[in-house]
């Protein structure tokens, strides 16, 4: 058994240097049996791997060490690839490596049914950093790391770590810098170190302690968070969560593979599960349409849309050349292994009428060659129905444009509903990659919210080319933001508008009387010209005071550029001389 694995395992290296990591989206191996195609035969789809405690945990490891292998360095930051690892409950002896495009699940009712005994991590796999660790994720198990007792999750932005149970530390970076990340509904029994990581957001988790900061740190529902002294300390507290419905889990039982969703909670602090919550319903795979690459597109999904039935995409890249109608109540629409949807023909991705409950989670979404005015969209414009008894809730939902390759839209993710709930969402015009420049990868805005009450835990968004969020709605709350503007206007004249320089990275429209945001970090590099910005925040006068928490700083680039001011020309200036300006 085990020469024919290793002999597998050489196939394997072997496809891998020839096809350069980036080949078709599923790993075929020479060899009888294929060892990669004898773990993921399940009714999840192919690129679905599926652990029991009883396999042979060699071989187990062997199979992941292959994914990651392939997954691992630069060289697959735009891969085609994607992969869920899923483990029923059970305790495994294992090593894992967390690399793009992969997800790691355990399938409990709770985090303690899946033991992880050795590491779950995320390494610096190139360079000297880890300001490209995105794209990955892990959910649902309790790791006990051998390693120093420290998990090392060394991770920048979409990469969350959810419903996790850390026996012993978690370290957020591994070398160099780090910028950003997600943490939510989790207990960590020992000391959470982020040393160079930048900017965080940890939400209803518990810890033994918290070491260090950068610039913005943020804590919602945290019992044990540091104090807050901002601006002497990079941290912001929040006690309780206001409102929070937390990411419905994959699960698996006695009936079989299901889907449980969690209920609506006010006021919270901690991990729900930690208490024995209950979710609210629990639903199986037969009121799924099970969605696979290169075999589904917007018709079949649609279809199924029509016929009542909840999506679960797994992993892979789906070309939509219409966008996908969500018409019905309390759809769910769950991505595994981060799938991505790109539209064909200037199309929406994802268009979600005006109803309640409507859950969309875990997916990426790609502009397409042909411009999209919007990829994502949240009820019709001009929609007035309330959703406060049963809101629509967004989880871990990733936008490029640009980056796999040149594409161009208008806005990533439009809000028309009212009573929206956001947690986690990463908008990114890419400064890197393929099909990237000023006239290439075009996009005015990352976020635009035309809803009412609107509430968004963790914004990360970046590198568009007007507003980076545009907030037009009543009553909006924000916390934790996180945003570059970007790199690339070519001069000053070209990034003026209405005799203003520059454009502000958070925008509240003149109008709206209510706003109120907390702990926002907004950052500069202007590489090809000197640029000019009058405000890093701009917002009507009388809601200077409901924006808490904010810090502006000069990264890198031309010694020309300048930003005037935080909010409304008041705050410090940054610029080559003084990079950093903070205020309450």
């Amino acid at each position: 058994m085990i020469s024919r694995l290793f002999l597998s395992l050489l196939l394997v290296v072997a496809c891998l240097v020839g096809s350069g990591l980036n080949g078709a989206s599923s790993l075929k191996i020479d060899g009888d049996p294929p060892l990669l195609q004898k773990y993921n035969r399940t009714v999840l789809g192919e690129n679905v791997f599926v652990f029991e405690p009883g396999m042979d945990m060699k071989e187990v490891q062997a199979v992941i060490d292959t994914i990651f292998l392939r997954q691992s360095g630069r060289r697959s930051e735009f891969s085609n690839n994607r992969y869920a690892l899923i483990f029923k409950p059970g305790e495994y002896n294992l090593d894992i490596r967390v690399d793009y495009y992969m997800q790691v699940i355990g399938l409990g009712n709770s985090p303690e049914d899946v033991v992880i005994k050795g590491a779950v991590r995320s390494n610096t796999t190139h360079g000297n950093s880890v300001l490209t660790n995105f794209w990955r994720a892990v959910e649902n198990m309790t790791i006990v790391p051998e390693e120093k007792s420290t998990m090392v999750w060394g991770v920048s932005q979409a990469a969350p770590l959810r419903r996790v149970h850390i026996k012993g530390n978690l370290q957020l970076f591994d070398r160099g810098y780090a910028s950003g990340g997600f943490l939510a509904d989790s207990k960590v029994d020992g000391i959470i170190t982020s040393g160079p990581q930048q900017q965080w957001l940890t939400r209803n988790t518990l810890f033994e302690g918290w070491e260090g900061g950068v610039w913005n740190m943020m804590f919602v529902g945290v019992p044990q968070a540091p104090e807050e002294n901002w601006p002497e300390k990079p941290y912001t507290v929040i006690g309780t969560t206001p409102v929070i419905r937390e990411k419905p889990w994959l699960s698996y039982d006695k009936k079989g593979f299901c889907v449980k969703i969690p209920p609506i909670k006010k006021n919270s602090a901690g991990p729900g599960w930690i208490n024995g919550e209950k979710p609210e319903r629990i639903i199986y795979m037969n009121r799924f349409y099970i969605a696979k690459p290169g075999q589904d597109d917007a018709v079949s999904i649609n279809a199924a849309l029509k016929k009542g039935k909840n999506i679960l995409f797994t992993p892979g890249r789906y070309y939509l050349n219409e966008s996908l109608k969500v018409t019905q109540p309390g759809t769910l629409i769950m991505g595994t292994g981060l799938a991505t949807l790109i539209p064909e023909k200037g199309n929406s991705a994802i268009e979600i009428a005006d109803v309640d409950g409507v859950i969309v989670c875990g997916l990426t979404f790609d502009a397409g060659p042909i411009f999209s005015e919007k990829l994502f969209v949240v009820g019709e414009s001009g929609a007035g129905k309330s959703h406060q008894a049963n809101p629509v809730f967004l989880y871990d939902l990733f936008f490029r444009v640009g980056g796999h390759a040149q594409g161009s839209a208008g806005a990533c993710l439009v809000i028309n509903s009212n009573d929206v709930i956001v947690d986690h969402v990463w908008l990114w015009r890419a400064d890197h990659g393929n099909g990237v420049g000023w006239e290439k990868n075009k996009c005015a805005n990352g976020l635009i919210v035309n809803g009412n009450n609107v509430i968004i835990y963790g914004l990360f968004n970046e590198h568009f080319q007007e507003y980076q969020t545009l907030w037009n709605g009543e009553n909006g709350r924000v916390y934790f933001y996180q945003s570059e503007m970007p790199y690339d206007p070519p001069s000053v004249d070209a990034w003026k508008h209405n005799g203003i320089y520059g454009y502000a990275s958070y925008k509240v429209a003149d109008h709206v009387r209510t706003h109120e945001a907390w702990g926002l970090g907004i950052y500069n590099v202007f590489y090809d010209a000197p640029v000019i910005v009058d405000n890093a925040i701009e917002t009507p006068e009388h809601l200077e005071k409901f924006i808490h928490n904010k810090i502006i700083f000069w990264l890198n680039g031309n010694k020309e550029s300048v930003v005037k001011s935080i909010i409304n020309g008041k705050g410090g200036q940054v610029d080559v001389n003084n990079r950093k300006a903070a205020m309450k």
